[in-house]
């Protein structure tokens, strides 16, 4: 028997509703278990808070969101390398470090660049 199309759509709609439950778990997993999420989150709120009574501009609020958004997405990828690569060998390996280092490293580079951004869009206000 097949589905009608009203169907098809309940089944869609399922699929997205089980794909954002899997994603909101696998962000409270990181939020509760990843000490550097929480600190990106505690920087996060500082952001905000600045940004709001600093008055930034929509432009300054679309880079401050971009970047909030990157630090965050790469924390994430970083931890699920970090997870996978501790999955696959529990003893060193110097590619399993390679790997480790050079995701922390993009978290990182992120990270530096974001805080300079912040600084540029910040320091005048403050000032």
């Amino acid at each position: 028997m097949s589905m009608g199309s009203n169907d098809k759509s309940n089944y869609k709609t399922r699929n997205v509703l089980y794909s954002f439950r899997h994603a909101l778990s696998g962000f409270s997993k990181a939020v509760k278990e990843e000490r550097n999420m929480k600190i990106h989150l505690l920087f996060t709120m500082v952001v905000i808070l600045l940004g709001l009574l600093l008055q930034v501009s929509r432009v300054e609020w679309v880079f401050l969101l971009v970047l909030i958004g990157g630090v965050i997405s790469l924390e994430l990828i970083n931890s699920s390398i970090e997870n996978l690569v501790d999955l696959v060998t529990e003893e060193y390996h110097p590619l399993a470090k390679k790997a480790k280092d050079m995701a922390a490293a993009a978290v990182f580079i992120f990270s530096i660049v974001s805080v300079m951004i912040g600084l540029i869009i910040f320091i005048p206000r403050i000032w």
